[in-house]
């Protein structure tokens, strides 16, 4: 049986930082689960969002990951996220990238493979644990790239380009999809690659998700949320290389304007 832990707050509160629609969350915020600690912010901008209309947002969201004795981290496998139905995600006549145009390219050929396919940039950190040797850490750029929409579901590879320890382009791919789960509207599951050959967890990223594009002639944006309850709630479900399954929910409130 997977193992529960009180990780499940912080995931809570993660999922909340990323829900498209958080009001707040300037200040970090620091949990302790076990060994673990964590050092989470994040939110969107504007922080105040009409009532009826969804309005187009920027998301931001960080992360520190770290242990309280200075052991290495476990790897995450996948991130299951339920967003609140008042935010959402088209990308709808945004141009597209392919998986296979961003393997093994680092983050300068990306870019010229997928120019006008990007929807946020950012930076992350891995630490490299192999056996009988010391940690080490590398720190390297985050693209976001539109995946397309395909049956339904919205798709998104995340792109890094890190040293461990030789340049390795990481690509984690993110699939969006549309749910009728109580007060739960979209449904995010990002599957992690192994680093390393499964020696390296993720310490550290920070980035911002934003895109405003045009189709059919009028500016669309690929995020949007509106404040029609006057809160947003998110539940977050992450299982790691450990065999341990962690999951929360989170009540945030927003502002209408």
């Amino acid at each position: 049986m997977l193992k529960k832990t009180t990780l499940a707050v912080a995931l809570g509160i993660f999922a909340a930082l990323l829900l498209a629609g958080v009001a707040g969350a300037e200040k970090a915020t620091v949990v302790r689960a076990g060994n673990l600690v964590l050092r989470l912010n994040g939110g969107v901008t504007p922080k105040a969002l009409p009532k009826k209309k969804p309005a187009p947002v920027t998301l931001r969201a960080s992360a520190n990951v770290s242990t309280v004795d200075g052991s290495h981290p476990p790897a995450a496998k996948t991130v299951t996220i339920d967003f609140d139905k008042h935010g959402t995600i088209d990308a709808k006549g945004l141009p597209v990238c392919r998986s296979a145009q961003l393997q093994a390219r680092d983050t300068k050929a990306a870019k010229k493979a997928c120019p006008h396919a990007i929807v946020g940039h950012g930076t992350t950190t891995v630490q490299v644990a192999f056996a009988e040797q010391a940690p080490f850490s590398s720190t390297g750029p985050l693209l976001f790239f539109n995946g397309g929409v395909h049956h339904g579901v919205t798709m998104m590879y995340v792109h890094a380009y890190v040293n461990v320890p030789t340049p390795t382009a990481i690509v984690t791919t993110v699939k969006v999809r549309k749910i009728h789960r109580g007060p739960y509207g979209t449904e995010a599951v990002a599957t992690i690659p192994k680093i390393a050959g499964g020696s390296g967890s993720v310490t550290k990223f920070n980035f911002a998700i934003h895109r405003i594009f045009r189709r059919h002639g009028k500016k669309q944006s690929y995020l949007t949320a509106r404040c029609g309850s006057g809160h947003f709630i998110a539940h977050a479900t992450v299982k790691f290389d450990d065999g341990t399954s962690a999951a929360g929910s989170v009540l945030r409130q927003c502002r209408r304007r």
